[in-house]
């Protein structure tokens, strides 16, 4: 009775490991400003993501100059500038800047139902862009107004569903994984022959890290195949890795833990048996 004990609650950790991970990540990395800013930074380098942003802006920002007969020359002007503000520390600051704002629309849309996409404000962008081209003399570039220029860079079509999940995710953000620390030490505490037990337990534990990383490569798919066709689908990609790059190390982490767990016990019985 005491091993289908041991073996039940195993099952039960290697089932726990994936949503433990997932409600910790909704709600200690999601949820939080500072940590999402950290993660979303990176993609300032990205060559997908910048030519995304260099894009909606050029579009945006040609819009608002009426440069008669010089349009094509300062539309060419506004391009070159653009990029090359894409490779300035200026613009990193600008991009953290307008994913600081960006997140608060994000838990929004995730939390009181409003929106159904994950969008970036490039305000800040556009006004770094115009006094580095005031700066630079560029012809007209002081009649650029700073608007907000929303960009999609991830859209949902089953949001509803998404929101109610991420607040069960939320409440289950520390209780989950204690759970499961909890049950795997009661699974252990509980076996017959307690080497075994961790044995297993550790093995249970790299399943579970197994089941977490498949499941971040299904719905990574999942996601970009939704996309409208609109949306960018190598930037979103970019944005779903940096989102979700803790779960791939917590997948990482977990199943090395758990393999020297499993390798450290059957050492240990391999010693014992050895005259």
């Amino acid at each position: 009775m005491r091993t289908i004990l041991s073996a039940v609650l195993i099952a039960l950790v290697a089932l726990l490991v994936p949503a433990s991970a997932v409600a910790y990540w909704a709600d200690r990395e999601l949820g939080d400003a500072d940590r999402y800013t950290a993660v979303m930074s990176p993609l300032a380098r990205n060559p997908a993501v910048q030519d995304v942003v260099v894009t909606q802006a050029g579009r945006a920002l040609a819009g608002q100059i009426d440069a008669g007969p010089f349009q094509g020359g300062v539309d060419a002007l506004l391009g070159e500038a653009l990029r090359s503000f894409a490779d300035t520390p200026a613009y990193r600051t600008a991009w953290d800047a307008a994913n600081r704002a960006a997140h608060t629309a994000f838990l929004d849309a995730l939390t009181t139902g409003h929106g159904d996409a994950l969008t970036i404000d490039l305000a800040p962008v556009i006004d770094q862009v115009k006094w580095e081209l005031v700066a630079d003399g560029v012809p007209f570039a002081d009649r650029i107004p700073v608007t907000h220029l929303s960009v999609k860079v991830m859209e949902y079509d089953n949001l509803a569903a998404l929101r109610k999940g991420f607040h069960m995710l939320q409440v289950a953000g520390i209780w989950l994984p204690v759970l499961t620390l909890v049950l795997a030490a009661a699974a252990i505490a509980v076996a017959v022959h307690r080497r075994r037990a961790v044995m297993a337990t550790g093995l249970g534990l790299a399943v579970g890290a197994v089941l977490l990383g498949v499941a971040v490569d299904v719905c990574r798919r999942l996601a970009l195949e939704d996309l409208p066709a609109d949306i960018d689908r190598p930037a979103a990609g970019a944005v779903y890795d940096a989102l979700t790059s803790f779960l791939r190390t917590t997948a990482w982490v977990v199943l090395a833990l758990g393999l020297a767990a499993a390798f450290g016990a059957w050492l240990v019985g391999r010693l014992r048996r050895t005259p």
